[in-house]
């Protein structure tokens, strides 16, 4: 078995020892589905020599650990970052600086949310067991197997930013990958403001003002709660049944409990939190009808195609998929008037945004 890391002299020598290399793969495994916090259950690193796994749930001082996370000097090369990146923010702060190879993968023509062991597979050649993707980390001991397993998710980050790497030098995209980067410099876009909650949730941002103005206030309400009592948001209130609310806008304990699906016990103990987010929203009385879904604007969706069909040419020519230089979303906010989106900054502007202006 590869070795673990226990104690607090073997974390404080690998930090040291990892603090001289100029990158390290690096992975968690967390369990977060009774919690609102994730918790850090095993964290997988390897260098240019080693490959090994820290247990954090035997280790009561992780000062080492955090310190390499945000060693400047040190590039942690990681897949899919973001949500490590998020489990690892109470740790160490902001782990830093990053390359993530999915993104990497994504700007070389592999789709945009491709998985490790595809872009392994793919690029080097390897197939990766999957044999434990729902093993509970938080139980210990670990057999071999799975720390077998886990240490696969980062055995082969180095040579798979390497062989990427060299495919943007060549392609001159690795500019292209630098700013994409640094949207995971910014702390913001790993935690969720209650004020801002709300726009997280679908079909909200269409309704009137009185029921955005109480989406916002019960999303607000459910992650201070979820945040003051460490339990997921679902458990706290559903997102169907917040949405019922906002758009039943119920007044009293009675026609709250007239909502489908709220549990009576959420009626019970919350009532009066729940309807103090509906008084402060301020919805006119009576509250005015949900607006119907309206038809499709013709020349609007012809305008949305035309873009797409832009899009899916200037893919083409760059043999990158459709949906990294552009979602169907950000074409609709282009043909509502929206100008502040990533089509219109940085490399995306120059490759197609700029064309798709020209068309419309």
């Amino acid at each position: 078995m590869h070795p673990i890391v226990t104690t607090a002299a073997a974390l404080a020598e690998l930090a040291t020892r990892l603090q001289a290399q100029p990158r390290i793969g690096l992975d968690t495994e967390f369990l977060r589905e009774r919690t609102y916090r994730a918790q850090l259950c095993l964290l997988q690193i390897a260098s240019s020599t080693e490959v090994l796994c820290v247990d954090p749930l035997t280790l009561t001082e992780l000062a080492p650990l955090a310190a390499l996370l945000t060693c400047g000097t040190v590039t942690k090369v990681m897949h899919a970052s973001r949500q490590d990146l998020e489990v690892l923010l109470p740790l160490s702060g902001l782990a830093r600086p990053v390359f993530d190879t999915q993104i990497a993968a994504s700007l070389t023509g592999l789709p945009a949310q491709v998985g490790y062991a595809e872009a392994v597979r793919r690029l080097l050649g390897k197939e990766l067991a999957k044999s434990h993707t729902r093993t509970d980390w938080s139980r210990r001991p670990l057999s071999a197997e799975q720390v077998e397993y886990a240490l696969d998710d980062v055995r082969y980050l180095l040579p798979l930013a390497a062989v990427l790497e060299e495919q943007l030098e060549r392609l001159g995209r690795r500019p292209w990958l630098d700013e994409e980067l640094q949207a995971l410099a910014d702390v913001r876009t790993l935690t969720v403001a209650p004020e801002t909650a709300w726009l997280r949730l679908k079909g909200l941002r269409e309704l009137d003002a009185g029921r955005q103005r109480l989406a916002q206030a019960l999303a607000a309400w459910r992650e201070r709660s979820a945040v003051e009592h460490n339990r997921p948001r679902g458990w706290i209130l559903d997102d169907a049944v917040l949405r019922e609310i906002v758009l039943q806008v119920p007044r009293t304990p009675e026609a709250l409990a007239q909502i489908a699906e709220i549990p009576a016990g959420l009626v019970k103990r919350r009532a009066g939190e729940l309807l103090a987010c509906v008084a402060a929203a301020q919805v006119p009385e009576p509250p005015p009808l949900a607006p119907a879904r309206a038809r499709p604007d013709p020349s609007r969706a012809a305008l949305v195609k035309k873009l797409s069909a832009i899009s899916q040419t200037v893919a083409n020519e760059l043999k990158l998929m459709p949906e990294v230089l552009a979602t169907r979303r950000d074409l609709e906010q282009l043909v509502e008037g929206r100008r502040d989106g990533a089509l219109l900054e940085g490399w995306r502007r120059d490759v197609l945004g700029v064309r798709l202006l020209a068309a419309l």
